[in-house]
């Protein structure tokens, strides 16, 4: 009898690194409640992060907002709702990553501004929804930077 091995952790690092590169597409069918004929932009995690590391400390933003922005920056329609969602949370795990590794937390993608936590993004995070909510409260008492 063999014992089960664990599952190897997920390399985020490696992940964001390692990402396809950005591209539109014309969508053939209805996706993601997306419209078959629809431009759309599939980003990369290192778009999300620059996106997040411009909001303001204090500041949030709905990934709603997130995707509508990218889409309209790429000449696109729409921006990807499933790309973004993962590329959101590979870009949380590394800069939890780089928490854990010692980076000063002025230093890290500030992810907590783009994620609700009570989305099924923040339940999914090694951080977790109560982290995400105290940051936003501790940088809105804070009024930003």
């Amino acid at each position: 009898m063999t014992a089960k091995r664990s599952p190897k952790p997920t390399d985020w690092r490696r992940r964001f690194r390692d990402a396809k590169p950005a591209k539109r597409v014309v969508l053939d069918t209805d996706f993601a409640g997306i419209r078959a004929g629809t431009l759309l932009f599939v980003a990369t995690p290192g778009l999300i992060a620059n996106y997040v590391a411009r909001i303001p400390a204090g500041e949030v933003r709905e990934i709603r907002r997130l995707r509508n922005e990218l889409a309209r920056r790429n000449d696109a329609e729409a921006t990807c709702p499933v790309t973004t969602a993962i590329y959101l949370r590979v870009v949380a795990e590394a800069a939890w990553d780089d928490l854990q590794d010692g980076v000063p937390i002025d230093r890290v993608v500030p992810f907590w501004r783009a994620i609700e936590p009570d989305s099924p993004i923040a339940r999914k995070l090694r951080c977790g929804s109560d982290w995400i909510r105290t940051m936003r409260e501790s940088e809105h008492a804070a009024g930003g930077d």
